[in-house]
């Protein structure tokens, strides 16, 4: 008896020593330049499924939460400006975000370590470095101080991050995006969609723009520029339909996959679509929104603008449908980006329209607002009107530089809208042009308003107890 108990023994001492089929830790899985490889794609797929828009749209004066009523009543607080730490919109972005953030963090930290092509390793490192830098961008402008987490989540130093404030995370951003401008190529032959010089490029002019130098804000756009890669697309409505990824005016957008079992297309074609096509009919344009259309083209046309962007009672929606007012019991509104017409056979979630992070236009009415922000006002109305030209509005002349920049603000309102930029654009132009936009929910405090860290971060980071 006892020799048997002795050879059980030895038999489970054998079997505790060997690894658990199908389960990865960090040593065994980045072995292989394969691996390497998945690993930085993940950090894409932690993309999918942002609800930017909330932030970028709703808490603007671009649009309300739209949808039904009581559906989401947590986006209603976003929109007014209530919102508490339990809030759950600010709790998914959070953890979205820092899965990203993680995510990146393993494969800084572990590619190094693998046998494989150098060149390959440091595009892949400097994509990481990218990704990390563009979660780290929006949470900033979302959180403010937040913890600046750069390692993998091993131990205890390195989940109980405490707060880093505003510009320790910028200068992490920029290091980061520094690293990737060395390494990232200007564009890809085969797997288009990656992360490019272009694209750290223009992140680095941003977040210069949103620290207000604006000389390295214009010394990064014009190497950008020297890469020879883009230009403003023909069709501004051409911008937002499947195949616009690909163009020359994109610089960073998220692709998506036509793929009903992994779900993987553009849910924001449910979120915002009439209810009439299976949608959820969030984001409703505001009044506000569309009377900041008032100019008209040099022919005499509404600015095209307008109706590519949003659906409108009477007009045209897609296959010859007519939009109704009807449809948004919010505004009378819905967004039209990101829409598109059903595909028989096809989810609504299978959409394949991207959404377009960074794009040239963006990055010419930076420059326009670095250029009169510098008081170089005749070379802030050429990129200006770049802008203006594709869309046949008349060439603006003006010598003010205060009449100048609030035409560039308005620009940047109409050429950007829903593509979640606006809320953040209020946000940095300061307190008088936040309160004329956002009063009487918006109450400023100094030196901008930020949404509260979530109470599930407070609960379980000791280190910002």
């Amino acid at each position: 008896m006892i020799a048997m108990i002795s050879g059980i023994v030895a038999s489970c001492d054998d079997f505790l020593q060997v690894d658990m089929k199908g389960q990865y830790t960090s040593e065994s899985f980045f072995n292989s330049r394969e691996n390497a490889i998945y690993a930085t794609t993940g950090i894409y797929n932690s993309l999918y499924g942002s609800t930017l828009w909330i932030f970028g749209d709703v808490a603007s004066d671009d649009a309300v939460k739209g949808g039904n009523a009581g559906d989401q009543a947590d986006i209603n607080d976003i929109d007014d400006f209530t919102a508490s730490a339990d809030n759950g919109v600010l709790n998914t972005y959070w953890q979205n975000a820092y899965e990203t953030v993680a995510r990146a963090n393993n494969v800084i930290a572990y590619l190094p370590g693998i046998d494989m092509d150098e060149a390959l390793k440091k595009r892949l490192i400097g994509e990481a470095r990218f990704l990390r830098a563009y979660a780290y961008f929006n949470l900033v402008n979302i959180f403010g101080d937040i913890p600046l987490k750069l390692e993998p989540q091993n131990t205890m130093e390195t989940i109980y991050v405490g707060l880093s404030d505003v510009a320790t995370v910028y200068a992490q951003i920029e290091s980061d995006l520094e690293e990737a401008v060395d390494v990232l190529p200007a564009a890809y032959p085969t797997e288009r969609g990656r992360a490019t010089k272009g694209a750290a490029l223009a992140l680095l002019a941003k977040t210069a723009l949103y620290q207000k130098e604006y000389g390295d804000c214009i010394t990064r756009i014009e190497e950008l520029e020297a890469l020879g890669v883009y230009a403003l697309l023909e069709s501004y409505e051409n911008l937002f339909k499947v195949g616009a990824e690909d163009s020359t005016e994109v610089i960073f957008t998220l692709r998506y996959v036509d793929d009903e079992q992994v779900s993987l297309g553009n849910h924001l074609n449910v979120w915002f679509a009439p209810s009439i096509e299976g949608g959820y009919y969030f984001n409703a344009p505001t009044q506000s929104f569309v009377d900041a259309f008032n100019e008209e083209t040099v022919d005499g046309e509404e600015d095209p603008r307008l109706d590519a962007s949003i659906g409108r009672d009477g007009k045209t929606w897609f296959n010859g449908t007519t939009f109704s007012a009807s449809w948004s019991e919010a505004t009378g509104y819905l967004v039209k980006k990101y829409n598109e017409d059903m595909i028989p056979g096809k989810a609504k979630a299978q959409s394949l329209i991207p959404y377009h992070a960074i794009r040239y236009a963006d990055v010419l009415l930076m420059k326009a607002e670095a250029f009169n922000e510098t008081n170089r006002i005749p070379e802030a109305i050429d990129e200006l009107n770049k802008v203006r030209e594709r869309v046949n509005l008349p060439p603006v002349i003006t010598a003010n530089q205060s009449n100048l920049r609030a035409i560039i603000r308005m620009e940047r309102r109409k050429e950007l809208g829903f593509e979640f930029h606006r809320f953040f654009d209020l946000m940095r132009w300061g307190k008088e042009e936040a309160e004329k936009a956002l009063a009487p929910q918006l109450t400023w405090t100094e030196p901008r308003f930020y949404f509260p860290i979530p109470q599930t971060e407070k609960d379980t980071n000791h280190a910002i107890q």
